[in-house]
């Protein structure tokens, strides 16, 4: 299950005789000795919003000019509906491609850009009439068929861009950084219209964006990518609450990792000793590791309890002072300062508007439960 609510609400990628509607096949792509791509495998299926989520020069824009033809491959195939697209041009896939900069004809009205890909393909006038409108209404632009591109605001300019990409009913769309102009509450609205409007219409998006929430909140799916390669790709919560490594776990959100070494494995829990800590982490399953091994434990911010009397026990908890606080409004962020330098994040929802006020520099115990900790080797 997606926990954004979009439209993909069984999980074909855990069914092995699910057919994938996009196969990417140990496809990688070189620019003269750069290699910007390399060796990904990739199974998407018909209906997801899947997001390629990394920072600037990962490979995820690359990957998805090759969904969409605009670059070739290296190496490696990529099938669409089970056609290999090798040699296939643009113009000739089920796939449109919505750009960042909107790329919107400024001498054209709404209605005009959003029916030109129709005009070009010869659709007769009186459907394209119908379509336009029908489309048009589906984002909420109907009355702004008349106005140009100038007199829009950024997140109408958007939706005209997207509704021209839609309007030829393609099969996969491909939207590269689709709300990266938008201010933050607007793109956070913009969201939820897009979840919205792929639930009405069916289509399978492909989106790259290097912002964690967005991706979270589009994605029935996410395909971390670093250097080239999709090092993880899951649900928002597998790859939030599973990190596969420790990059995984500090790129999507926020987390606290603690370096150590195992000195007790069971199958049922491991202890590992941190000097960055200045104690011991217990965590309550076991992991694939040799003994002795150096492992990273990363714990979440808002996992981590903060009171001012000391727990029971000794494993898990640590004491601290304050250093810095960020009041949110909703939340707050507290830095605590370890005795051994090592500063953890904490954050706390801000409940009530009399809960026990902690301050600067007041001494603090960190704690947290056994289940919270994703141990991670690499």
């Amino acid at each position: 299950m997606t926990t954004s609510g979009s439209a993909v609400k069984p999980a074909p990628w855990n069914d092995p005789a699910a057919r994938p509607y996009i196969q990417v096949e140990g496809v990688s792509k070189s620019f003269g000795d750069f290699e910007a791509v390399h060796d990904v495998s990739l199974k998407i299926y018909k209906g997801e919003i899947f997001c390629l989520l990394g920072a600037s020069g990962c490979g995820k824009t690359t990957l998805l000019r090759m969904l969409g033809g605009f670059e070739t491959p290296s190496a490696g195939r990529i099938f669409i509906d089970g056609e290999d697209m090798t040699g296939v041009p643009p113009y000739e896939r089920p796939v449109n491609m919505m750009f960042q900069s909107y790329a919107l004809f400024p001498h054209m009205t709404v209605e005009q850009n959003v029916a030109f890909g129709l005009k070009q393909d010869r659709v007769p006038k009186s459907e394209i009439t119908e379509r336009v409108a029908t489309m048009l209404d589906l984002v909420k632009l109907g009355s702004f068929a008349k106005r140009k591109p100038h007199q829009l605001s950024g997140g109408q300019k958007q939706r005209v861009a997207l509704a021209r990409a839609l309007v030829k009913r393609p099969k996969l769309l491909l939207l590269d950084e689709p709300l990266g102009a938008l201010d933050k509450k607007l793109r956070e609205h913009t969201q939820f219209e897009l979840i919205s409007l792929q639930d009405k219409l069916g289509v399978t998006f492909v989106v790259v964006t290097h912002d964690q929430e967005e991706a979270m909140t589009l994605a029935s799916r996410i395909g971390v990518m670093n250097h080239g390669e999709i090092v993880q790709a899951g649900t928002p919560s597998d790859i939030y609450e599973f990190p596969s490594s420790k990059f995984v776990a500090d790129f999507v959100g926020s987390v606290n990792i603690f370096e150590g070494k195992l000195i007790e494995d069971e199958p049922e829990y491991v202890r590992i000793a941190s000097d960055e800590l200045g104690g011991t982490i217990y965590v309550s399953h076991g992991i694939s590791a040799a003994p002795d091994a150096v492992v990273w434990a990363a714990v979440r911010p808002e996992k981590v309890f903060m009171s001012t009397a000391k727990p029971e026990g000794d494993d898990n908890v640590v004491r601290g002072a304050v250093q810095d606080i960020a009041y949110l409004g909703d939340l707050s962020i507290y830095l605590v300062k370890l005795p051994t330098g090592k500063v953890v994040r904490v954050t706390q929802p801000n409940t009530s508007r009399h809960a026990e006020a902690i301050t600067w520099d007041q001494e603090v115990y960190l704690s947290w439960d056994p289940s919270s900790p994703v141990v991670v080797t690499r």
